[in-house]
């Protein structure tokens, strides 16, 4: 294979930082069609880059104050004239108020950098919109995912990547070469049918979270429901105790580590499922199940959802006393001890097992900030792939660990007292134990040397049933080929 093959990328679409074919483009004249403050914002960004800017306007007077000194605005006719590069930064809609100056855009290269209010909203993008009405121009789409917040604050401060398309590959090239002298990493995606995907791409609020999101809130809300029924509906049946104040803090607070904890180990319950099916199949080469493929790709927001809630419950258990609820229960305890008269209520049992239940939970609530922190780009990117796998892996599997010890230490003794089972409905953290005690069997009986070994070759490229030739000495000294399977 030629390097230049090995360059190609997967996905469709390459980065062009670094590309010794991009040549400085600062010092020319750049267009900006448009006065809005996307406008503003790039003529700003153009002219601290050492570009020079003409920026065309339907009334130059009035707008003239709203930009840099350095940038000249004219009309929009006088703007095209004095450059090949033009900026088109207004509405889709506005679009048809430039027909006027089709015979003066001829042959020059238009950038459109505009979005839709809604997905998909019209059946073509707004460039292969714009390339129709002026059929005689380039026109190349680019700059629309980064905000003028962006533009204004410079590229470190945001986001750093311009995707970029276009049918013209000249075209395509220098509107890389402005980006990168503006301090952005041009990304090529290709041909002009790609305008569609990158003006979706603005529009989509946190799409690789929804699942996640909505896995939180499904079991916050089976967890807040079951903890309701225990703590406040029990207690008003069974005694005629009105505990609906519990609600708002203690339900909360007692639902919210139980999210944490199976979030946690759904973290690592895809990966021994993927273990488990390579194991059986004995190839890395079956594609997974469509869930179980989602599943793995969602890991890190999971991940990052359970430290969340971990931090909501350190919180929340902080506040636990400065409730007035708890203040009264204090002196209520206090004056029925005067009144018994007894001088001590302290228990061993009881003191040594709330030091190591909160102990634990401060180590545990630790390590998830680690894995919290390196699962930022910024940090992730500082390390190598060996230390990334040990601290989102190992260290990882250690949290959920010791978050099983934090439960464990919760519960004590009290999982085989009967006055527990309210409603006959046992104590809920003994429901949390299933999934997270489940991930931790299966990782210690992958850790057996015969299952270790044999899952190592498969993830390093051994199938099951696969034939592989070899080569045998015959009776007369030559050399015969015959064939087995890898697996005897």
């Amino acid at each position: 294979m030629s390097r230049g093959d090995m360059a190609k990328p997967l996905l469709g679409h390459r980065s062009m930082e670094g590309d010794p074919s991009l040549t400085p483009a600062s010092g020319r004249t750049i267009g900006v069609l448009g006065s809005g403050d996307f406008a503003r914002s790039l003529a700003i960004r153009l002219v601290c880059s050492g570009f020079k800017v003409v920026v065309g306007s339907r009334n130059p007077k009035r707008k003239a104050s709203l930009f840099p000194s350095a940038a000249e605005v004219t009309f929009q006719a006088e703007a095209v004239k004095k450059t090949d590069v033009i900026f088109v930064a207004v509405f889709r809609e506005h679009y048809s108020t430039l027909c006027d100056l089709a015979d003066v855009l001829a042959g020059k290269i238009l950038v459109d950098v505009s979005n839709n209010t809604e997905i998909n909203h019209h059946k073509e993008s707004n460039a292969e919109y714009l390339a129709s009405l002026f059929p005689a121009c380039t026109v190349v789409k680019g700059f629309n995912v980064v905000s003028a917040w962006t533009l204004q604050s410079g590229a470190r401060d945001g986001n750093k990547q311009v995707l970029i398309c276009s049918n013209n590959q000249e075209a395509k090239r220098t509107v890389a070469e402005i980006a990168q002298v503006m301090g952005f990493t041009p990304v090529d995606m290709g041909c002009m049918s790609s305008a569609c995907e990158i003006e979706n791409i603005p529009l989509r609020l946190l799409p690789a979270w929804r699942i996640p999101i909505f896995l939180a809130l499904g079991l916050f809300l089976c967890f807040f429901t079951y903890n309701l029924i225990r703590q406040v509906i029990h207690p008003y049946i069974r005694e005629q105790k009105n505990k609906l104040y519990k609600i708002p803090i203690e339900v909360v607070n007692t639902t919210l580590p139980c999210v944490s904890y199976v979030m946690l180990s759904l973290v690592y319950l895809p990966g021994v499922l993927a273990a488990c099916s390579q194991l059986y199949y004995g190839t890395k080469y079956r594609r997974f199940p469509d869930w179980l493929d989602q599943w793995l790709q969602h890991r890190k927001q999971i991940g990052l959802l359970s430290f969340f809630c971990a931090a909501l419950h350190a919180v929340y258990s902080l506040c636990l006393p400065m409730r007035r609820s708890h203040r009264y229960l204090l002196i209520e305890t206090a004056v029925k001890q005067a009144v018994e008269k007894k001088m001590t209520i302290w228990v061993e049992e009881e003191v040594w097992r709330m030091e190591i239940y909160i102990s634990v939970g401060i180590i545990a609530l630790g390590l998830l900030s680690l894995l919290a922190i390196t699962s930022l780009p910024s940090i992730a990117n500082s390390l190598n792939w060996r230390e990334f796998s040990f601290v989102q892996s190992t260290l990882g599997f250690i949290a959920l660990v010791i978050s099983t010890l934090h439960t464990l230490t919760y519960g004590w003794s009290r999982a085989f007292d009967e006055n527990q089972y309210k409603f006959y409905l046992p104590p809920t953290y003994t429901l949390t134990l299933l999934v997270p005690c489940t991930v931790i069997i299966a990782k210690v009986i992958f850790t057996l040397p015969c299952i270790q070994h044999r899952l190592l070759r498969i993830r390093r490229g051994w199938e099951k049933g696969r034939y592989v030739k070899f080569v045998l000495p015959s009776a007369t000294g030559e050399f015969s080929s015959g064939e087995t399977s890898s697996n005897v």
